[in-house]
This record gives C-alpha cells, structure tokens and sequence, in this order.
C-alpha cells in the first residue's frame, strides 16, 4: 500500500526504488504500466502520468500502454516457443511485421542484448526454456526492446542470476539508458550505485527520500535512510 507519494522520475536515465521488503516499491513500478489492476480491491488515488498521458484515463488501450511501457520481472518468463518466436510473436501482435523485416527486427532485438553471438544457429530450433538464466532474462528484455518502448521497467531482475549474468545485465541497463526511461527496483544497494543516476527510498509505503543517487548514499538527509543504507535494517 502507498501513501502520499509525490515524484517525478526524470526521462533518459535510470531511476532505482529501493527500500525493505513489503515498503511499496514494486506496488509503485506496477502503477505505471497498470499491473496492478487485477489485484482484488486495488484503488488509485491521484495522478500518474507517463510522459503527457494518463494511463488510468477512460479508454486507454492496455495493449498499447504495455507496449510504450515494458516490463521485466524477477525471474525471467520466456514463451515455451522457439528463441526466435520469443521475440517474433511480440513484433507480430504489434506491427504486423513478417517475412524479412520481421527476421531482421528479431536479430536486431537479439543484437541489442548482446545474445545474438550466443543463438544464431539455434534461434529457430532452440527453445527459450533451455538457455541459462542470465540468457533467459536477456532473451526477455529482447523480447521488450523489440516492440520499442519508451519506458523500460525492472522488478529484480538480477535477483536470481549469478554475479557473471547479472554484471551483464547492469551493462546492458547502463547502455539503454539515454535512448530509455529506465526504472528499476533493487534490494541490491551497490546495484543501485552502479546503475542509476536518482534513487528513491520507500519505506512504509511512503518515498522517505529521492534524489541523485551519489548524494543519497553520500550524505542522506533522513535518518532513516542513512540507517538502511547502513544496514541497520532490510
């Protein structure tokens, strides 16, 4: 549950909410792209706005909203399909592409999170279910790439990788930021440093402080966010 919260979460660069387990920080990632409409009892009070737009407005079209605004989730959920329609049936459902152009936007999702090397000779006969895990979560956030979003959003998703998988997953989030928005929560305090250039620290369903991540971790200015980051608590 959140309460009061009040913040702009600046465009082209990445954003962290970080915060004890149950504080809000995936309630408030889910709020914009609107994943938390079928949880029972779920009630919105105020304002968010993607860009201009107010996704809660009568009439918006999910299908589009998720598209503009991509999601990733803990653990990596490829289709039981083959690599290649991973990423095809997306491209597919959005913009009607096929035959060349639909290959070639494939390989250049699969290019853009460094996998191309790895499934080149199996993209068609492989399936998503049989890569590694930290190919896994790339394959999906290819998946994502490939229909374009403007907003890329991250809920853990390195929490279940090996140090290797996730240090490649902070490079591909460091280079999509400036051609994204890119928010992501963490419970990983050095992955916030690493990553993001503003962090949010959520605490009881509030934003107990924001601001350029450098100067949050350097010189916080509740105490209660220079006790979690301490590790008084988590």
């Amino acid at each position: 549950m959140l309460f009061d919260v009040s913040m702009q979460i600046p465009a082209g660069v990445v954003t962290a909410f970080i915060g004890p387990s149950g504080c809000g920080k995936s309630t408030m990632l889910r709020c914009l792209n609107r994943l938390n409409d079928r949880i029972s009892g779920f009630r919105l009070e105020g304002e968010i706005l993607v860009g201009q737009d107010n996704p809660y407005r009568p009439g918006t079209d999910l299908l589009s909203l998720r598209r503009d605004v991509g999601i990733v989730f803990q653990k990596p959920n490829p289709f039981p399909k083959s690599i290649f329609e991973n990423i095809a049936i997306g491209l597919r459902a959005h913009y009607g592409f096929k035959g060349k152009e639909l290959e070639d936007r494939v390989v250049d999702a699969l290019q853009e999170v460094a996998l191309w090397e790895e499934v080149k000779d199996s993209m068609h006969k492989k399936s998503g279910l049989s890569l590694s895990g930290g190919q896994q979560q790339r394959l999906c956030i290819a998946r994502m790439l490939s229909v374009r979003p403007k907003v890329i959003l991250m809920d853990e998703p390195c929490s279940a990788l090996d140090p290797i998988s996730t240090k490649s997953i902070e490079q591909l989030i460091t280079k999509l930021a400036g051609s994204h928005t890119v928010v992501i929560v963490t419970h990983n305090l050095q992955q916030a440093q690493r990553v993001s250039d503003y962090t949010a620290f959520f605490l009881y369903g509030k934003i107990e402080e924001h601001g350029l991540t450098h100067e949050l971790f350097a010189n916080a200015q509740s105490e209660k966010t220079r006790e979690y980051i301490a590790g008084a608590f988590g």
